[in-house]
């Protein structure tokens, strides 16, 4: 947008409208496409929230997410979410697209029955890159970024930048300055 409309529709207070309509307009299509997979089609239709087409939740009645996480289950295509033994994802919490929340893993003397464990836990303000698998009884305190492509296999505590296969902390966010780049392998 040119400098002068911009300052006009800021003077009028119609700048963030327009922009909000605008990234609305954009998603458009995918929340039509969402619709017709979800509620027409029956795919994901047990869940409460919009979810992408290429996405699968089972037993999403385990699965318990603060509404500020919604758009990340509408817009983050490819994801896996396995709920069986529960998931808990607290407010502000974003996942990228390829994400696996597997919360049960099959027991190996009969695989047609589920082991027990505890549910999955993610934090506040959470970030889980793309490609990203989180495994049962994983709990994530607030504000820690899963790197992409990592496997979760155990708990980290708050603040902590994890990435590998299995995860392993990199550093913690807070022992940062505020304009060092946290290194990624």
């Amino acid at each position: 947008m040119h400098t002068r409309l911009k300052n006009l529709l800021r003077t009028l207070g119609l700048l963030e409208p327009m922009l909000a309509f605008l990234r609305w307009k954009a998603y458009l299509p995918i929340r039509v496409a969402n619709f017709l997979f979800q509620r027409i089609i029956g795919l994901n239709r047990e869940c409460r929230f919009s979810v992408h087409f290429t996405s699968s939740v089972q037993i999403p009645e385990r699965l318990h997410v603060h509404p500020s996480v919604y758009p990340s289950f509408t817009y983050s295509g490819g994801c896996y979410i396995q709920a069986g033994n529960g998931i808990e994802i607290d407010e502000g919490t974003l996942f990228a697209p390829g994400v696996k929340l597997i919360s049960s893993n099959h027991d190996p003397r009969d695989l047609s029955q589920h082991l027990p464990a505890e549910p999955i836990r993610l934090g506040k303000n959470c970030w889980i890159g793309a490609n990203a698998v989180i495994l049962p009884g994983v709990q994530l305190g607030d504000r820690v970024i899963v790197g992409a492509g990592s496997v979760v296999t155990k708990s980290f505590p708050s603040d902590s930048v994890i990435a590998g296969v299995p995860a392993a902390p990199l550093k913690r966010s807070r022992d940062r300055e505020p304009d060092e780049k946290v290194n990624t392998p």
